[in-house]
């Protein structure tokens, strides 16, 4: 078993590694030959049509799959090598799709966020009660705490899953596709949690992004798929041209340099 580890900005280590990694369901290949370095602290899109294996390939770094070939580390050892609890305190995981059948309350589910840090048959500290109050006023949900998770709409659910992920108080944080239920105001109060949690705490943030406006806005880095091959990695200026767009999209964009705070704007034309 691996030792628990913390992950900090300052490490000068990769904090993942994957070498020649494949993935296959059944006959069907869904990711190929993935060679990739992600080095901590940074805000990470992942982009790419449907299909292109983006959730896939966030499943194989929270070990929720593993790999079929090849190699997959996390802070230098391997990563079927940590128990789910020492994952759980280092790598929190927002879904694309959330379902629960039992009726936990809003308060109860983020709560859940702090379970890998409470031993067994102890009671939540003064400090995961904190992180959960943190937690929901961050995600505008403290007035649903009383709330049945089953009686809240798409976008109120989502927001307690990010809640319970930052109540998580993880040095990994992977979304994917986190805001694809919420409304702008919410995507964009996320957003920016996400990245101060980056660029003022030194966390490293893995997220499937499908907007291309709001990957340029908010991400340091981008990795594109197409047809389950890494195709490029790089940063936001470097990554989103007219012509990668055309390429892995199959549509003509019009890339513009905008603002400090949104460095690219994107215009589609179908052709």
């Amino acid at each position: 078993m691996a030792a628990a580890v913390t992950t900090r900005a300052s490490d000068s280590a990769p904090l993942f590694v994957i070498s020649q990694g494949c993935f296959a369901y059944r006959v069907a290949n869904v990711l190929q030959d993935i060679d990739l370095d992600l080095a901590p602290g940074r805000f990470y899109g992942l982009i790419g049509p449907n299909g292109s294996g983006k959730t896939t390939l966030l499943d194989l770094l929270t070990a929720t799959r593993s790999l079929q070939s090849g190699q997959i580390s996390f802070q230098g050892h391997e990563l079927e090598g940590y128990s789910k609890q020492e994952l759980a305190r280092n790598i929190a995981l927002v879904p694309q799709q959330f379902t629960m059948g039992f009726d936990f309350t809003v308060a109860e589910l983020v709560l859940m966020g702090r379970h890998p840090h409470i031993p067994r048959f102890s009671n939540p500290s003064v400090r995961d009660l904190e992180l959960v109050e943190h937690a929901m006023e961050v995600m505008q949900i403290e007035t649903l705490r009383h709330r049945l998770i089953t009686d809240l709409s798409g976008g109120e659910k989502q927001r307690v899953v990010v809640a319970r992920a930052l109540a998580q108080d993880t040095e990994v944080l992977v979304l994917d596709e986190a805001t694809s239920n919420l409304d702008i105001h919410h995507t964009i109060k996320i957003m920016h949690v996400i990245r101060k949690l980056v660029h003022e705490e030194g966390r490293t943030v893995i997220a499937a992004i499908h907007d291309l406006n709001l990957a340029a806005a908010f991400c340091d880095q981008l990795m594109v798929l197409k047809d389950g091959r890494l195709f490029s990695v790089g940063t936001v200026q470097e990554t989103l041209t007219s012509g990668l767009i055309a390429e892995v999209f199959q549509v003509e964009a019009e890339v513009q340099a905008a603002t400090v705070n949104l460095p690219l704007r994107l215009h589609y034309t179908l052709s």
